[in-house]
């Protein structure tokens, strides 16, 4: 039972925590990080990371896709951004990275105007094809995501040229949404249909993940667009802390286990995870992997070159986003396989994920979501 909280006589709430609410506590044997296993397998297609590049812009492009699926993980094409809409977007991205505020505070009008003026160009089917086609051909597993919005529009030309793996992502997607105006995204009957396993979300509740496992997803992203360029919070009042969030969603995918007679639904942390404490701790809470986005953006090969943005930062009526200065850490290897230099934690995230659960004893990564927590809330140095 949720432990609730009065704010005033006419309102109650469910306490929760954030990621850095949380830490593992070593109770038990240790272990050498070399005997320690991180590979995650979703449907048929495994991988020796349990992490996903996040579909955007200034995080993966079709080069640090393949470069991320040729060093075990999975990258997600965003199918809606630059690299959809543009035959070479390297111009749009120098001049992203480029732009220059005029106002001392970070969200500036004339910067997200400008973003909002490179998207309105209007997505090529051709060039979903296209991009599909060239991860497809380095070898590795193929994921392209679009959002609940344009599924229906272009899921056949995904499917068509190709995809391993179908992200629905959005700040919140759920299995039943309602319209008056609109035919809405039946998911469950879309699913079945589809012959890819099928990656959903965002949710960041017991009941909502329910759902959405009900429909046939293979795995359910959990978050709200909590990550450092998400302007959700502000903007529409939503927000979901990462630690309870997640823990909700795996007790739903323990639930529904016993539910469909022993179907399992992975549970992706996406949002808030910014660097590798944060994904110890997302996959402690019960996530079988994590979706990364600032802490992929500051590899070198990143297209945002040190610049960081989503989707939500450039939506034409409603932004929720910012562009924001994540900087440059290290060449991708380096940064998901150390050597690190950096004591923040933004290098080397598979190296610190392998310490952390050698110093408290697992060996998979099905073992660590046993690992014992505590709420510990974070203080900053002092000094």
């Amino acid at each position: 039972m949720i432990n609730e909280i009065e704010i005033g006589r006419s309102k109650r709430a469910s306490q929760a925590y954030s990621l850095d609410d949380v830490a593992i506590v070593p109770d038990r044997r240790t272990r050498d990080p070399k005997d320690v296993s991180v590979t995650w397998q979703i449907d048929a297609f495994e991988f020796s990371t349990p992490i996903l590049g996040a579909p955007m812009d200034s995080v993966m492009s079709p080069d640090t896709a393949i470069q991320l699926g040729q060093l075990g993980g999975l990258g997600v094409l965003n199918l809606e951004g630059l690299w959809t809409r543009y035959d070479d977007p390297t111009a749009v991205l120098e001049e992203i990275s480029a732009l220059r505020s005029e106002s001392a505070r970070r969200a500036d009008p004339a910067i997200t105007r400008k973003l909002q003026q490179l998207y309105a160009a209007p997505i090529q089917p051709e060039l979903i094809t296209e991009r599909i086609t060239q991860i497809r051909e380095s070898g590795v597993v193929v994921a392209g995501s679009l959002t609940p919005q344009r599924t229906q529009e272009h899921y056949q030309t995904v499917i068509d040229a190709g995809v391993d793996i179908f992200v629905i992502r959005g700040t919140t997607v759920s299995a039943e949404h309602v319209s008056k105006t609109t035919e809405p995204l039946n998911l469950k009957q879309f699913i079945y249909e589809l012959d890819v396993p099928v990656i959903v979300g965002g949710a960041a509740g017991y009941t909502p993940a329910m759902h959405l496992m009900r429909t046939g997803a293979a795995g359910v992203l959990v978050g709200f667009g909590g990550g450092a360029s998400s302007t959700t919070r502000r903007t529409l009042g939503i927000h979901a802390p990462m630690a309870t969030a997640i823990a909700e969603v795996a007790a739903a995918r323990r639930d529904y286990i016993e539910e469909s007679g022993g179907r399992y639904v992975h549970v992706i942390a996406d949002g808030g995870v910014g660097n590798s404490g944060d994904m110890v701790k997302a996959l402690a809470m019960g996530a079988d992997a994590v979706m990364l986005g600032t802490a992929l953006a500051r590899a070198e090969e990143a297209p945002g070159d040190g610049w960081h943005w989503g989707m939500e930062a450039v939506h034409e009526a409603s932004p929720r986003g910012d562009r924001v200065k994540v900087g440059t850490v290290a060449p991708m290897e380096q940064l998901l396989f150390g050597p690190s230099h950096e004591t923040t934690g933004s290098s080397n995230l598979v190296g610190a994920l392998r310490r952390a659960m050698a110093t408290t004893g697992y060996s998979t990564l099905k073992e660590f979501q046993r690992v014992d927590v505590v709420v510990s809330p974070y203080e900053a140095d002092r000094f």
